[in-house]
């Protein structure tokens, strides 16, 4: 029990998701830090408490195997800061933008990177 507890705390920082799958025709849990890991039911509350499950269970078999869990994204320090590689022509289209709109390619970047993202 108390390795339950352990392995509990460990992904209670976790990136859990339920939604649909039209598929599947049941809900889907995912967990971002373990991509391919997922949980079906026909409710989503059961889809949750599925997909904390099996992360559980695979945090403690890669602990078994010697391996390191994935940290959660909530307790990682991000900087603000990344480098992205477009093509020349986005880059150049994308500089003509911030001149036009008087703000500097950086700021129209990350303003363009901010807005909410449109769900599918």
């Amino acid at each position: 029990m108390e390795q339950h507890s352990i392995i509990e705390d460990e992904i209670r920082h976790y990136m859990f998701r339920v939604q649909w799958s039209p598929e599947d025709e049941e809900y889907v849990g995912t967990v971002a830090e373990i991509p391919g890991l997922s949980w079906l039911d026909e409710s989503p509350d059961a889809a949750f408490v599925g997909i904390q499950k099996v992360t559980e269970e695979a945090v403690a078999d890669m602990r078994k195997e010697g391996m390191k869990p994935p940290r959660p994204f909530a307790d990682r320090h991000y900087s603000g800061r990344f480098v992205v590689r477009i093509s020349p022509v986005a880059h150049r289209q994308l500089a003509e933008e911030a001149a036009e709109e008087g703000m500097s390619l950086n700021s129209l970047a990350a303003e363009k990177l901010e807005k909410p993202l449109e769900r599918v």
